[in-house]
């Protein structure tokens, strides 16, 4: 299994929040540039990127502190948090961004993220963003009318690089990541499927990987140094 620390940032900041609420954002580094090496010395497989801002403004609001965070960064670079228009998707990938990450485009524009798969092959991350089940959209506001299977096969088959499943109750508390809905969605897709949300602990990780997913991104627990990401690592890379 693969493991991608996550740096989400709001208003200039490193931060975590809580079921995706603005209002209960924990800063964890106001310098998030700094982060970049710290989180990839120790054995992480990439970085996973986030406009917060720009996920609930609905267009990106900090292409310049990403695009520094991309060319710092020695390892390659997933970008998501508010990429709505192919104007949007062509500026991440001028960045140097390795992947570009759609959620909300995908339930309301999905000729659009059809057309990027297309356009951009192995360079489009599909967010699968779910609340009970159902995908969540603008920033996790609104729950859209498609359940996250659905969903998930619809952009595999536009030749989605890989899907991002989240489950949004869980995100931010370290509570577990939902294993039994990430291993449904990855049996029902033939691309990667990468786990978000909810892991607080090496045994969560453990048990991803002993579930066969393929990749994992991971957040609070390691700015809450429940572990570190050369002990997640070792896990995810099924060295411990």
């Amino acid at each position: 299994m693969k493991l991608y620390p996550a740096i989400d940032l709001l208003a200039g900041n490193a931060v975590r929040l809580e079921e995706g609420r603005r209002d209960r954002a924990t800063v964890f580094s106001n310098n998030p540039i700094e982060l970049v090496a710290q989180l990839a010395r120790d054995g992480a497989d990439r970085l996973h990127v986030v406009d917060l801002d720009g996920a609930f403004a609905g267009a990106p609001q900090q292409h310049a502190l990403i695009a520094e965070l991309v060319a710092r960064s020695p390892l390659p670079v997933e970008v998501g948090g508010g990429i709505r228009d192919r104007a949007a998707i062509e500026d991440v990938i001028l960045a140097g961004a390795a992947y570009v990450v759609l959620g909300t485009a995908a339930v309301k524009s999905p000729a659009l993220v059809e057309e990027a798969c297309r356009a951009f092959p192995d360079r489009i991350i599909v967010a699968v963003d779910a609340r009970d089940g159902l995908v969540a959209v603008d920033g996790w506001t609104a729950t859209g009318n498609v359940s996250a299977v659905e969903l998930g096969k619809r952009a595999a088959g536009w030749g989605a690089a890989a899907l991002l499943y989240t489950d949004v109750s869980r995100d931010g508390l370290q509570l577990g990541p939902n294993i039994e809905a990430t291993a449904a969605l990855a049996r029902s897709v033939d691309c990667e499927v990468i786990a978000s949300g909810g892991v607080g602990s090496l045994d969560d990780l453990r048990r991803l990987r002993d579930a066969n997913i393929a990749s994992v991104v991971v957040g609070r627990a390691i700015y809450d140094k429940k572990f570190t990401v050369a002990e997640a690592a070792a896990v995810a890379h099924g060295d411990s």
